[in-house]
């Protein structure tokens, strides 16, 4: 599958993720958020700049509970917890951020 951005192409695999990280940018993550009814706000670009750095320093992209639980140091406590953070992210907070993000499909998430 693919995506076009500003009239390049870009390859996803089936579930819109991106094949390589490098194709990454914030118009890449508007272009992907609008294909799925979703505009992206600050709130949206705090947890996705977020994730991007935890993905730099760990190489690999959390779980719900462990973006929760980071966040929650990070960003405080109103920040850390599910219902904030499904709010953002209907569609499961680590996987649909991390995709917005540029980063692969978190583990544990089907």
């Amino acid at each position: 599958m693919t995506i076009e951005v500003g009239g390049k192409v870009f390859e996803t695999d089936e579930e819109g993720y991106l094949a390589n990280l490098s194709d990454w940018s914030e118009e890449v993550a508007t272009s992907m958020a609008g294909i799925d009814g979703c505009e992206l706000g600050d709130n949206h670009w705090e947890v996705i700049n977020f994730l991007r750095s935890y993905y730099e320093e760990y190489q690999i992209a959390p779980a719900v509970r462990v973006l929760t639980k980071a966040i929650g140091k990070k960003l405080g406590k109103d920040k850390g917890n599910s219902k904030y953070l499904y709010e953002l992210f209907p569609y499961g907070p680590a996987k649909q951020a991390c995709k917005y993000a540029g980063l692969p499909k978190p583990t544990g998430c089907v």
